[in-house]
């Protein structure tokens, strides 16, 4: 029986997936016209899955050899670009035969000598010589390869390309995390000239591998409905389309938790409700993939982009700007489209935690203590309890923050994670330009008459900054929207003075109740 896979490629035969052709579309085309190209996109994306199996496809097709290897095992040789063209060829070697390609199709028995500098381009020439087909080569993880290897296998494929194109491989692909201005970095050039002097100046196209459209979420969960007879509801599909916007390890790994480690049996339709259980649990378990984007977030490149896009002020139009969103963006953490946003909640949950953390640790109050008879949150004993924590201590976490000018909301966020996640829920929602941090607190209770009920209380976080007005007019219109849209009739707006002439800490952290521009009445809280 087939599974939903977290770990390594996709086999077919074992693992539940969406065919490869529908997920690049374009490529083929490209190969079929003896094109070089570049094939990009976060880890955990399916990038070996779909090159293998496009790889598999065309050698089953008859008219191609296509041969898919990774460049991984060259990473050792770093500057020693003799070394590592070695260990590519090795590496293509060892493929071939794991891949089964026939003895007339396969690469040379011993690859030629050569210089080092010139290995590549013989061996690839001395294959293409006594092959029958037209060759077609996958580089999966090529950004594996640094400095000089780097850049003397892109010289040797692009002199191939101009050089000797008849005798040289008839499509190459080059696949790895990053788009080609990147490779030209990590070559050692300049990613922000790609002019002639570009070492892969001959690719036709970059390929992004893009999320799975909702559609073919429901295609992938219907592979196991089909094999098991277990549905998936509507609400779950969308919730999980909602939680995952698409990346295909969540996708994966939201199905796999609700199948296998929560084991809801296969008689049991999966519900909404399971995918939100599922959601939290992925979070707090923080599994490789989860845990390997967290680490990210000390870079600065990474901080310049995320840090604006929490405390929602705009980016900053530096030199450094347009290669800074097209990193992290190739690196997933945010999406690849207007306006820039964390890619998925899923993903913009887990910044806030792990953010957050330090703050976390430092909240001693019980989170039980907050709780009413029916399980409902004692708000205003909350929103006093924070108040008072952030007197002994918000300054002095947020000077300590790594992201300064997000620390009040992390800090805010992180306490209310401490005491209400566990039994309850909280939504965000954060972006660039926003200038406030919307939150919803869901938390699930007995209702009088023992049916189950949602209590939902929405907060509003804002910044006063030097050289800004007062944002509480601001603030008030747009906790009103806010209400709104989550149909509430109240609300908490908390405003952080941030100026250096604000008063103490211990002097301006207080309650008031203020009138929206609706007539609502709500809670300010200056801090």
């Amino acid at each position: 029986m087939r599974y939903f896979n977290t770990a390594g490629p996709c086999v077919p035969t074992r693992h539940y997936m969406v065919p490869a052709q529908e997920r690049l579309p374009r490529a083929r085309g490209y190969i079929e016209q003896g094109q070089y190209f570049v094939v990009h996109a976060p880890r955990q994306t399916g990038k070996t899955t779909v090159l293998a199996a496009m790889a598999r496809e065309l050698t089953a097709s008859g008219r191609y050899a296509a041969l898919h290897f990774s460049c991984e095992s060259a990473e050792v040789a770093g500057e020693d670009y003799g070394q590592a063209e070695l260990l590519v060829l090795e590496a293509i070697r060892r493929s071939a035969e794991s891949a089964g390609l026939p003895d007339e199709l396969a690469p040379p028995a011993s690859w030629p000598d050569a210089v080092p500098g010139s290995r590549l381009t013989r061996g690839l020439t001395e294959w293409v010589r006594n092959c029958p087909r037209p060759l077609v080569l996958f580089f999966d993880e090529i950004d594996a390869l640094r400095g000089e290897s780097l850049r003397s296998v892109l010289r040797q494929l692009r002199d191939g390309f101009t050089v000797s194109r008849v005798g040289f491989p008839h499509a190459v692909v080059l696949s790895g995390l990053r788009d080609v201005r990147d490779y030209k970095a990590a070559s050692g050039g300049d990613p922000g000239r790609l002019g002639t002097s570009s070492p892969f100046n001959i690719k036709v196209a970059s390929l992004r591998l893009g999320d799975f459209a909702e559609a073919e979420v429901a295609e992938l969960y219907g592979q196991h409905t089909t094999e098991t007879g277990q549905d998936f509801t509507v609400d779950a599909l969308e919730r999980a389309f909602g939680f995952t916007q698409g990346q295909p390890w969540l996708v994966n790994a939201l199905a796999r938790e609700v199948v296998e480690e929560m084991g809801v049996p296969s008689d049991t339709p999966i519900t909404a409700e399971h995918m939100e259980e599922a959601k939290e649990r992925l979070i707090l378990a923080r599994a490789t993939h989860l845990d390997s984007l967290a680490a990210r977030l000390g870079e600065d490149r990474v901080r310049r982009v995320i840090q604006p896009v929490i405390a929602g002020e705009l980016l900053l139009q530096t030199d450094t700007y347009d290669d800074d969103l097209a990193y992290v963006r190739d690196l997933g953490l945010v999406a690849p489209d207007a306006p820039v946003r964390v890619a998925n909640p899923i993903y913009q949950e887990v910044i806030v935690r792990v953010l957050g953390n330090n703050t976390e640790g430092q909240v001693v109050a019980a989170p039980s203590s907050f709780r009413l008879p029916d399980g409902r949150i004692d708000m205003d004993k909350l929103l006093c309890s924070f108040a008072e924590f952030w007197r002994e201590n918000g300054e002095i976490l947020a000077t300590a923050s790594t992201y300064p000018e997000a620390a009040a909301q992390l800090v805010t966020m992180a306490y209310l994670h401490r005491i209400v996640n566990g039994a309850g829920f909280i939504d965000r929602e954060y972006g660039v330009g926003r200038r406030r941090v919307d939150l919803l607190i869901r938390q699930p209770y007995t209702a009088a008459d023992g049916s189950r009920a949602v209590q939902r209380e929405a907060l509003e976080l804002k910044v006063w900054r030097q050289g800004r007005t007062d944002p509480l007019a601001e603030g008030l219109a747009q906790l009103d929207d806010y209400l709104d849209r989550m149909e509430l009739s109240t609300g908490t707006l908390v405003v952080f003075d941030t100026r250096p002439q604000a008063a103490p800490v211990h002097e301006r952290t207080a309650f008031s109740q203020q009138t929206t521009p609706s007539g609502r009445t709500v809670t300010l809280l200056r801090a």
